[in-house]
């Protein structure tokens, strides 16, 4: 059963989604851009057997709290510190990091001040190397190099249904897999007054993300957490490269390329429980 739950954390609510035991190994669902922790309803009923699975949604984002930019600090280091305090409230002391999109900057942030806390990272699209950045990203560079009107605009084309939808449908292997709740879902709260703001403060401080590359590489390098990578090989904001590189600095690495894209859960859930489950008992935290 998935519980569904609200924890106030610096004055803002916080929604989340718990399932399993709590006496099992913790994983921590981080979700992507523009979506929430509605990305993970069918992962996480498939993982709540052997795991104790929580699902936050970030400030800003699904049933969370949602803040004027002139009330809350929207950068991806706050937006860790908020995830970071909610497991710390919640008692949870070691974890596995499920890491997709923006999941990624903030999950990385975590493991950086948290090394021992770490017991794997699980990565779905998500980069910590340069190369990794896809094509729309070229939207986000001009934007970092002069903010200006022009640079907004052509980002905030990017928060329309038509881009949220392309998101999830582009690279498909199962069209009939996609279910339309879920870009549905996306762009209600995108559409919210005022949120076009967050997500354009969230995307000029991306350019911090990449500034933080060499730190997070350095991590990895050092302290080899278990990886396992469950990759849409047909994405088109993260490039293949970008799965690759993890590799360098963690050779032990499990790759796996799926049939899919951005959003490859959407027709995978299954397929990556399956691989979540034995990883799990690679790394020796789940048995049976």
């Amino acid at each position: 059963m998935i519980r569904y739950k609200r924890m106030t954390i610096d004055g803002v609510s916080v929604f989340y989604r718990e399932a399993g035991d709590p006496t099992c190994p913790t994983i921590v669902l981080l979700h992507g851009f523009p979506s929430s922790s509605h990305m993970y309803r069918d992962l996480i009923s498939l993982l709540a057997k052997d795991f104790h699975v929580i699902a936050p949604d970030y400030p800003g984002y699904g049933n969370s709290s949602m803040p004027l930019v002139t009330e809350f600090s929207y950068t991806f280091h706050h937006l860790s510190l908020i995830v970071e305090k909610l497991l710390h409230q919640l008692g949870v002391m070691r974890y596995i990091l499920y890491l997709q999109d923006y999941g990624g900057p903030i999950g990385f942030r975590i493991a950086v001040r948290n090394p021992h806390k770490i017991q794997g990272l699980i990565i779905q699209n998500a980069v910590a190397h340069e190369e990794g950045l896809g094509k729309p990203f070229d939207i986000f560079k001009a934007l970092w190099a002069d903010r200006n009107s022009k640079t907004e605009a052509a980002f905030l084309e990017l928060l329309t249904l038509d881009f949220t939808r392309t998101q999830y449908v582009t690279g498909v292997c199962n069209p009939f897999a996609i279910s339309p709740d879920s870009y549905s879902m996306d762009q209600f709260f995108l559409d919210r007054p005022d949120n076009n703001q967050i997500q354009l403060e969230l995307a000029y401080d991306y350019r911090k993300n990449v500034e933080q590359y060499p730190r997070w590489q350095h991590y990895l390098r050092t302290f080899q957490p278990p990886i396992l990578i469950t990759w849409g090989k047909n994405d088109f904001i993260f490039t293949l490269q970008g799965a690759y590189a993890f590799t360098r600095e963690v050779p032990s690495t499990e790759t796996h390329f799926l049939c899919g894209g951005h959003f490859v859960l959407e027709e995978k859930a299954i397929k990556i429980a399956t691989l979540i489950r034995h990883f799990g008992r690679r790394v020796g935290l789940i048995y049976g």
